[in-house]
């Protein structure tokens, strides 16, 4: 009995070792226990991480310092047009869900939205809808002086404008980092819903990347990696301020989903690094100087990775390779997966496009790739749209007001004065009350020449205004390629 009694202790030992040792090999070494209860495997995984590691906040989050630094920083901007307002909504009639934050797009020949003073020498950041084909832009700061501005240059592809008032020791906003935004940070939005100026709103940010299919009709080189946000805005608040709580600019309102044209839970914001490059552009060169990649690319899903035999679910698809683009050159084959530009990881196209959209074109990026398991680093030199590293110079998109004839001039680039057969003139961008308007010219008109001499720029058209006694003789091509002449008197 006692042999028996000694043998059973010994198997129920053994039994207990190997189930140890299989629990041990199975679970622990795999830092997993075998569990039933979902809330206990919470607590149990949550209970080996450090409990204060979350930032803590008092009882009341106050937003008054962010606000009272940022709200000088934002304007008032009241757009006029010579024909019928032009929104965002026009450029996305097939999405009816999502609004631009422009004025009530009933109001004929007026529009009013926001903007961000950047600098304190007069230059303010915009939505390029909010001036898009505006005759004369106005600009009301937050202690009611009003200025008239001059459009710098605008990019449809990014939804962005540029603009400056004559002005000097303006407060403004300045820069932050919006790669360093995290999903549930506060923020603030400042602008001038329903003519309701200087109003300072907050939420939390919902998204980052997000695209929303609004820019595309304008170009198919439209760059959308929105940030979302809960905070309330509403039509108005476009080209006005999103502003963390350190009152840094983090991005530009651009629009709000809704079903009904007013809030209803979700806004977005252009990204302030992507803000900060176009707007740069646009003071330097009058356009954006573009650089791309050349691939067509999709973003990975559960399926795509299923279908791929992928490990992780990381980084964009190439679909495909461009014929003589950067990423031909650099050695990008269709296939591989792009993880990281610059060691910043990319996991989306939305992600993608803005961290590509930040450079220019001859700029060297290093592209990591996984190509078939194995993770390449490629030095990548990246090009424009005609596939070269030059930077284009495209000072026509500068505009030049004149104020003698009440309208405003850029110098038409060379593929439209090529596109209109005419080697030289100046367009219209801008009228309002004044001896062009009266004698019937419009907007998009280019001025050829005057009194049958050429023109070639805006400041020799003045001169000779200035100087000719009673009027002139303008002659001028219409939007359609049609010469017409004008009788033009002071």
């Amino acid at each position: 009995m006692k042999n028996l009694s000694w043998i059973s202790t010994l198997v129920i030992a053994l039994t207990a070792s190997l189930g140890a040792l299989y629990i041990d090999r199975n679970f622990l070494r795999n830092n997993e226990l075998p569990y039933v209860s979902l809330a206990e495997r919470q607590k149990d995984v949550l209970g080996k991480y450090l409990s204060d590691t979350l930032p803590a906040f008092g009882a009341n989050v106050n937003f008054v310092a962010a606000a009272e630094r940022v709200k000088n920083g934002v304007v008032y901007i009241r757009s006029r047009y010579n024909g019928p307002t032009k929104s965002l909504q026009d450029m996305h009639k097939n999405i009816p869900d999502f609004e631009d934050l422009f004025q009530d797009p009933s109001r004929r020949n007026e529009s009013s939205g926001s903007g961000v003073i950047i600098t304190d020498d007069g230059f303010i950041v915009t939505n390029y809808h909010v001036v898009d084909e505006a005759s004369e832009v106005e600009v009301i700061l937050h202690n009611k002086q009003s200025y008239r501005a001059t459009i710098v240059g605008k990019d449809p592809t990014t939804d962005l404008a540029l603009l400056k008032i004559e002005a000097k020791r303006l407060p403004f906003i300045k820069y932050g980092d919006s790669d360093k935004l995290q999903i549930g940070e506060w923020v603030l939005a400042i602008g001038n819903p329903f003519d309701l100026t200087s109003t300072v709103t907050a939420g939390i940010i919902s998204g980052k990347a997000r695209s929303i299919n609004i820019l595309r009709e304008k170009s198919n080189l439209a760059i959308e990696s929105f940030i979302q946000t809960d905070a309330a805005v509403n039509p108005g608040n476009s080209g006005g301020a999103l502003v963390n709580l350190q009152g840094d600019l983090i991005g530009i309102n651009t629009a709000i989903a809704s079903p009904t044209g007013s809030y209803s839970g979700y806004s977005f914001a252009i990204p302030a690094n992507l803000v900060l490059k176009v707007i740069q552009d646009l003071k330097e060169f009058g356009s954006v100087q573009r650089a791309l990649l050349g691939v067509s690319v999709m973003d990975v899903d559960a399926n795509l990775a299923r279908e791929l035999s992928l490990k992780e679910i990381e980084g964009v698809y190439v679909r495909g390779v461009n014929a003589g683009s950067a990423a031909e050159k650099a050695g990008i084959k269709k296939g591989d997966l792009i993880v990281s530009i610059n060691d910043k990881a990319v996991n989306s196209v939305p992600e993608l496009q803005e961290v590509i959209g930040r450079y220019r074109p001859g700029v060297k990026v290093k592209t990591r790739i996984k190509r078939e398991g194995k993770i390449l680093d490629l030095a990548l030199t990246l090009k424009n749209e005609a596939g070269t590293t030059a930077l284009r110079n495209n000072p026509g998109k500068s505009e030049t007001d004149v104020p003698e004839l009440g309208a405003t001039f850029q110098i038409p680039d060379q593929e439209k004065l090529e596109t209109m057969g005419i080697d030289g003139g100046i367009e219209i961008t801008s009228l309002r009350d004044g001896p062009l308007q009266s004698a019937g010219l419009e907007t998009g008109y280019i001025i050829t020449r005057i009194d049958k001499k050429p023109v070639r720029d805006p400041a020799s058209l003045r001169a000779y205004f200035l100087n000719v006694k009673g009027g002139i003789l303008v002659e001028a091509l219409n939007p359609l390629g049609q010469k017409e002449y004008f009788a033009v008197v002071k």
